[in-house]
């Protein structure tokens, strides 16, 4: 197996030949740093042993999102802050999905059209809700976007975690819905079609002439969603590839793997290094653009909501897993060693302005 950051350093060259007039400002940074990662360019961490005295030095990782070597806390934190908001009601998978006709737009216009993608998608599942009398429009969603396919193809979609629960109008009832079904998907796919059009339109973009009629969301069964939550936190901070899946990287080429959607089984794709890249780069996110959002009862903003709810179901509320970032334990006694000098980039920073430093 390789990593990432090795296939970058080797094939970077014939990448920005290739595929360099189609890179942007975030592709090249993205780049630059999962190339630096855990090297002295990224900077370096001095660790010293006050039982036995060793010293050590450690290079940080670049922090960038899409790196996969990075963001393990930051991943594992969001999945414990989400599970901790899980209700005793049916949990449902949405997934709303682009035709490929709007793929060349979408990757042209990514700040408007994600954001359209966000909003549509969300209005749609409020519309089903507040017609449904089961539920109700005071709602809560958890929505992931997702810009690939199995095979780290361009395919910009959407989850939403979305619970089969809603308050009523006056806050007083939290209204559920029995069973494993909550909408069809066929109309729902109708509706957000509507709603998408109808936002092209209104921004003056125009809708491809081949754009088929009939598009595609899908509604699954997910039991009480701490599952479906676990697969969507895969993709939210370390990229779209998993360094497990890199299976060779020899004379310029490289081997992935992929689960197949249809069979279920593992298949490989062999490509030059350079492709294989630009199949990871292609998903970096515009900058400060966010994966993830939560709405409704779930918002960051609506803790009391949340909260009488909780109350309403008699929840009894697990308390939130400790994510602390693991400690740097000494080679040699195993004792846990001090951080006491970091350079990063240029600066020297010292042992009293270390705070949230890690490698």
């Amino acid at each position: 197996m390789s990593n990432l950051a090795e296939v970058a350093r080797l094939a970077h060259t014939s990448l920005v030949e290739k595929y360099g007039h189609l890179m942007r400002h975030e592709h090249h940074f993205a780049l630059k740093q999962i190339m630096q990662c855990h090297t002295p360019d990224a900077g370096a961490m001095l660790f010293h042993c006050d039982d036995c005295g060793n010293s050590s030095t450690l290079y940080p990782g670049c922090g960038h999102r899409h790196c996969p070597a990075c963001q393990h806390h930051a991943n594992t934190h969001w999945l414990a802050v989400q599970k901790q908001k899980l209700l005793p009601v049916n949990y449902f998978l949405v997934t709303f999905t682009l035709p490929y006709q709007l793929r060349q737009f979408m990757w042209f216009h990514q700040q408007w059209g994600y954001h359209a993608l966000f909003n549509c998608a969300t209005t749609t599942l409020r519309s089903f809700f507040s017609r449904d009398k089961h539920l109700g429009d005071k709602l809560g969603l958890t929505a992931v976007l997702h810009t690939h396919s199995r095979r780290l193809d361009y395919h910009p979609h959407v989850h939403f975690i979305v619970p089969a629960g809603a308050l009523n109008k006056h806050g007083t009832l939290f209204q559920q819905k029995r069973g494993r079904f909550l909408f069809k998907a066929d109309n729902l796919a109708k509706v957000f079609r509507g709603k998408f059009i109808n936002a092209l339109q209104q921004s003056n973009y125009h809708l491809p002439a081949n754009t088929p009629t009939s598009w595609v969301a899908d509604v699954e069964y997910v039991g009480h969603g701490d599952k479906a939550l676990t697969y969507l936190a895969r993709y939210l901070y370390r990229g779209v590839i998993n360094e497990q899946n890199i299976i060779e990287n020899q004379h310029g080429n490289v081997t992935f793997r992929y689960r197949d959607s249809d069979t279920k089984q593992d298949k490989y794709i062999t490509e030059p290094a350079c492709d294989f890249i630009w199949r990871v780069l292609k998903h970096v996110l515009p900058k400060g653009f966010q994966r993830t959002r939560n709405s409704g009862f779930l918002h960051g903003n609506a803790k009391r909501t949340l909260q009488r709810i909780q109350l309403l179901l008699k929840m009894q509320l697990p308390p939130l897993i400790n994510t602390a970032k693991s400690s740097v334990c000494c080679p040699h006694c195993n004792a846990h060693m001090t951080l006491y000098l970091a350079r990063i980039g240029r600066h020297i920073i010292g042992q009293n302005h270390l705070a949230g430093l890690s490698i």
